[in-house]
């Protein structure tokens, strides 16, 4: 019931006007790549998403600092989902005035989830526009698919915005899906083998016996963009290169409807290495449920969470979009979510992005990096990319130029981070980049890193060479912390949940620290197409390094 229910409500992020009957604060962007097909009919249904105001979010990430704090009593004392509602939920008044609002406009077919922070409605584009102000929808198409957005600010009531987080199904539009690199190499690459699971597990120091063998223990990945798997290729993988360990060539659990057509290299990566890597261990994938023209899978998937008490302890998302072009009422609730899933024991790891430092470009102003959320986010744990320093053998690794990393410029650095990175920006302080380019006050990420170089990835029953990203890394990443969870269930501990407080005071224990290489920046004269450089212990391209994985069990092994 929890699926059939949270898979009605979909949602759209765009910012609020806090004040009212003013206009939007920001402008309309529609992108070049998305062709405007006409003003929908007034009489066309749309659903809206509206995210009333939690109670007690100050709590909320006061007591995950608590339970994820390895020296804190509270350690490891997860919430349930039914706690975790009860402390969120909406008050009275806000869900009182927030459907009083839309019941006078008529509006009454809405749908809401456990903790009642979410309500989706149905209404004609009428009822909306009059209902918002300013608001006019129309048609846009990119690629076969085909969206409905506002193309003008729009405006809230002045009773209800205290009451309100945004209106999601206006503004925002669906980032285009990455294409996974399949990197142009000298002659000579050829002869490279690639990374396989055997590979991996040789460099992170995995035996045959490093297998999931917990009964309550599970891990999963999340597909957006239209991105599927096709269970033959993990069959004909698993077939491949699984023969050296005991492992599972089936998924455990399809949530949400899998797409007809060809697989996608991005699914195809996600779910092959995550359970070759956290081999033998359950694995769920969450998939698109076919797309309303006003949903958002990335949304629907974090709302999904926050409405099932019974999901997989660790899941990898390799999805993100540039910060600068959310907004900060979107991205401040969607760190709510994120704080919930923690809360509960849940680790949520996000790729750091194949676009290095990223670049802004300012046109005759000063360029300047540009971060990528979610992996900017406090309140998830970030991967990196990384290569072998001889690509012809498993050797030590340096950075790959693509890993995503840097620094926020909305989210400020979080206490448990605050001494590793102040000591970064001190050791490399005369090589650093201008700091016009990047905020040194701001949420630095990657947290860690894994290879994201040449992986081999069946799709569509071929065996494709070359591929690349911290898409790759990221998975691969999740099946080890997967692996050390099924071992603390085993010795009676919690799971890991959120990682990164205990992660940071380790300082570097059970990681193999990379140290030599720089990744991608602006193209101007400046920095010369150059970001950030890796250093000893953390620094914002691999974060503290990558898993060495019987030191690393061992470290996180302890109560």
């Amino acid at each position: 019931m929890d699926t059939l229910l949270v898979f009605c409500i979909t949602l759209l992020s765009s910012s609020l006007v806090l004040s009212g009957f003013l206009e939007y604060d920001q402008d309309v962007l529609i992108p070049e790549d998305w062709t405007h097909v006409g003003r929908v009919e007034p009489s066309e249904e749309l659903e809206l998403i509206f995210a009333l105001k939690q109670q007690n979010v100050q709590l909320l990430e006061e007591t995950l600092g608590l339970l994820s704090d390895p020296d804190s009593a509270q350690y490891g004392k997860h919430l349930s989902l039914e706690e975790v509602a009860s402390l969120v939920r909406p008050s009275e008044l806000t869900q009182k005035m927030v459907r009083h609002w839309l019941q006078s406009h008529g509006i009454s077919n809405c749908l809401t989830v456990r903790t009642q922070d979410f309500l989706q409605c149905a209404m004609t584009a009428e009822i909306a526009e009059t209902l918002l102000p300013g608001s006019r929808f129309h048609r846009y198409t990119r690629d076969g698919h085909s969206i409905v957005r506002s193309s003008a600010p729009y405006s809230v009531h002045d009773d209800i915005h205290q009451h309100l987080d945004f209106v999601g199904g206006l503004h925002r539009i669906p980032p285009r899906g990455k294409e996974l690199g399949k990197k142009h190499h000298n002659s000579k690459a050829g002869v490279h083998l690639g990374v396989t699971p055997a590979i991996l597990r040789t460099r992170y120091n995995l035996t045959a016996t490093d297998v999931g063998s917990a009964q309550n223990n599970s891990q999963a990945v999340a597909q957006f963009l239209e991105q599927y798997y096709h269970p033959a290729d993990l069959a004909e993988f698993m077939k491949m290169f699984g023969g050296t360990f005991q492992h599972l060539s089936k998924v455990d659990r399809v949530v949400g409807t899998q797409g007809g057509g060809k697989a996608g290299l991005e699914a195809s990566l996600d779910i092959e290495y995550i359970m070759s890597t956290g081999a033998n261990i359950p694995t769920w994938v969450f998939t698109n449920p076919g797309r309303h023209e006003s949903q958002e899978p990335f949304l629907q998937w974090m709302v999904l969470l926050s409405n099932m008490s019974d999901l997989p302890w660790v899941h990898t998302i390799s999805y993100g979009d540039d910060e600068d072009s959310l907004s900060a009422a979107y991205m401040t609730r969607i760190n709510t979510e994120f704080m919930k899933a923690g809360v509960r024991g849940i680790s949520l790891l996000f790729a750091s992005g194949d676009s290095g430092a990223g670049c802004r470009h300012m046109g005759k102003q000063q360029n300047s990096f540009r971060p990528s959320f979610p992996a900017s986010s406090p309140y998830v744990t970030t991967v990196g990319g990384t290569s072998f320093k001889n690509p012809f053998k498993v050797t030590y690794e340096v950075t790959d130029y693509i890993s995503g990393g840097g620094f926020s410029n909305v989210f400020k650095m979080p206490d448990y981070q605050v001494n590793a990175v102040q000591r970064y920006l001190k050791t490399v302080a005369a090589t650093l980049p201008p700091q016009s380019y990047f905020n040194t006050s701001g949420r630095a990420y990657p947290d860690l890193a894994a290879l994201s170089d040449n992986y081999w990835v069946v799709i569509n029953r071929v065996p494709v060479p070359w591929v690349s990203g911290t898409s790759a890394s990221t998975p691969v990443v999740g099946g080890m912390l997967s692996l050390v969870n099924g071992q603390r269930l085993l010795k009676g501990l919690p799971t890991l949940g959120f990682l990164n407080p205990r992660l940071y005071k380790l300082k570097g224990q059970g990681l193999f620290d990379v140290m030599e290489g720089c990744h991608l920046g602006c193209l101007d004269e400046q920095v010369q197409g150059k970001g950030f450089c890796a250093a000893p212990s953390w620094d914002p391209v691999t974060g503290w390094g990558t898993p060495n994985y019987p030191a690393l069990l061992a470290a996180l092994l302890t109560d």
